[in-house]
């Protein structure tokens, strides 16, 4: 029996700046591209958290800016 590979993860941004994680083996699904960061579920989440401090939409962001 084969010892299964942890499941390793890329987070993914779309064009309104909103964040995700998608498996970094899968090809990124149309509308987001990977941000450069990698790692476990947990190491992906946890940057996100970091990063991502204004949830709202690029579009909302900046209307009247």
């Amino acid at each position: 029996m084969s010892e299964m590979q942890p499941v390793r993860y890329a987070v993914v941004l779309n064009h309104e700046e909103q964040y995700s994680i998608w498996p970094a083996t899968r090809d990124v699904p149309a509308g987001w591209h990977a941000e450069g960061t990698e790692g476990s579920k947990e190491e992906c989440l946890e940057h996100i958290d970091r990063v991502w401090t204004d949830m709202r939409p690029l579009s909302v962001r900046t209307v009247g800016a």
